[in-house]
């Protein structure tokens, strides 16, 4: 049996891991789509490292984009097996992928109207009709189900409370009359996070595959998320009448937002704002998982007591129309805008920057990771220039950032993860889904913690498990 990983490798997106059988069943473990790498991304994309039409299986750890974003284009090039996934996972990533079916092809459409001489055409990378043809391949499997995917294979889900329908990824697998356990964490939220349930306990594993987005890092002592924004958006707002853009992931993100702001309403405490949420997709999201009571964890559930709507508060719109987010950058007036997506690479978000970085008034607050070469990653990095749609604009925007709302877990929560297992019989551990110095400082506070065995594999590397 070998494993090879072909992207989440010493990077934090584009999450691929491809485990072979003897046999040359196929089993690939999520397959995302690369965002924030800069000029590579695009070749990224296009290139598996593997033939699509020799994967048996695929197994689904949870919707965001860098999980599922290129599983129309794996369809498209000859994937025809079934796609594992909760319920839940289904439900967010049916509208996912189509929104980034379209988002590719009005980003590929406005870059080619301003298309250099000697500049290459852009072209999306999947249609809507390869996303209806992947959601007809998708099969649903409940938490702690013991499925069978075939008469070797057997899969369990865990919730990893990272977002709505997250999951650890079990897999028992029987070759040469032995049985081996290999766990991908996919990614593993927060414990005593603000809308979900904490990560679940899960069985022994021979071989875990772990995210380290954050393993050198704690997010805990930080000022609370509802005191940031109120600071950040009476300064922007109030006192510099400017307004304040916030780049969030559709699914997770805005909805914690929503709710801190809902929060500081029924405290009486939020400014008196227009506040827009610029995405169809978070508003699809939000209802998404207000459909989805069951995974609120119990402060949730203790505040939907006195308000039944806890993502709804004075002031808040969900803006459809482009019509409508194009007006947005004409009015003048202060305002909050929530849009998508969290990096700042795609979406309407980019054109709220394009407009609005160049004025001392405004802030662009970031609420989450973003990988250091996207446009998000640049600003956090305080670049004073930066390139928007081919164009470079000054950064005189104030950027401010709110660490705390990361949706990964710290080092802290990642040893928690794990604490279920008895590192003498875990025989490898791979760290994914990090960049390479934070992993290698990871890798060292896990064999302090008794994992004798620790790898950081390179992008495209195999390995052999024994």
């Amino acid at each position: 049996m070998k494993i090879a990983f072909h992207g989440a490798a010493r990077t934090v997106t584009g999450s691929k891991h491809l485990i072979t059988l003897k046999n040359n069943t196929q089993i690939l473990l999520d397959c995302g789509l690369f965002q924030g790498m800069g000029r590579v991304t695009d070749k990224l994309n296009d290139y598996f490292g593997f033939d699509p039409k020799q994967v048996t299986y695929l197994v689904l750890s949870h919707a965001h984009i860098d999980h599922c974003g290129l599983l129309p284009k794996l369809v498209a090039d000859g994937f025809s097996g079934k796609i594992f996934c909760t319920a839940a996972t289904m439900d967010l990533a049916r509208i996912l992928m189509m929104d980034s079916a379209k988002i590719q092809m009005q980003d590929a459409e406005f870059s080619n109207r301003r298309l250099r001489e000697g500049e290459e055409m852009e072209e999306a990378l999947y249609t809507e009709e390869d996303v209806t043809k992947t959601l007809s391949q998708m099969k649903i499997v409940e938490y702690e189900e013991d499925f069978e995917i075939d008469e070797n294979i057997r899969l369990k889900f865990t919730d990893a409370g990272h977002i709505l329908g997250s999951a650890a990824v079990h897999l028992s697998i029987k070759e040469d009359g032995e049985i081996k356990r290999i766990t991908f964490s996919g990614d593993v939220g927060r414990y005593g996070d603000l809308l979900l349930k904490s990560p679940q306990k899960f069985d022994q594993a021979d071989y875990i595959l772990m995210e380290s987005t954050y393993g050198d890092s704690l997010h805990k002592d930080l000022d609370p998320i509802e005191d940031m924004l109120l600071e950040i958006i009476n300064e922007t707002c109030n006192v510099k009448r400017g307004k304040v853009i916030i780049p969030a992931f559709s699914v997770g993100r805005t909805q914690e937002l929503l709710y801190a702001l809902n929060g500081l309403e029924l405290k009486g405490k939020l400014p008196d704002l227009q506040y827009y949420v610029d995405s169809p997709l978070s508003s699809k999201a939000t209802e998404i998982l207000k459909n989805h009571p069951e995974v609120y964890n119990n402060g949730v559930k203790r505040v939907m007591k006195v308000d039944f709507d806890v993502f709804a508060f004075k002031g808040l719109r969900f803006v459809e129309s482009v019509e409508e987010s194009q007006s947005l950058n004409e009015d003048r007036r202060p305002c909050v805008i929530i849009s998508a997506s969290g990096m700042a690479e795609a979406g309407r978000v980019k054109h709220h920057i394009r407009n609005n970085i160049g004025n001392t008034k405004n802030t662009i607050l970031m609420v989450g990771y973003c990988e250091p070469n996207s446009l998000g990653g640049r600003l956090l990095a305080g670049e004073k220039v930066v390139e928007i749609f081919r164009d470079e604009y000054d950064v005189k925007a104030d950027i401010r950032s709110i660490k705390s709302m990361s949706a990964h877990g710290d080092y802290e929560d990642l040893l928690h993860f794990l604490a279920c297992q008895d590192p003498e019989k875990v025989r490898q551990l791979f760290l994914v889904h990090g960049e390479y110095d934070v992993q290698q400082n990871f890798a060292t506070r896990l064999k302090d913690n008794g994992y004798k065995h620790v790898a950081i594999p390179s992008f495209h590397q195999e390995f052999e498990l024994e």
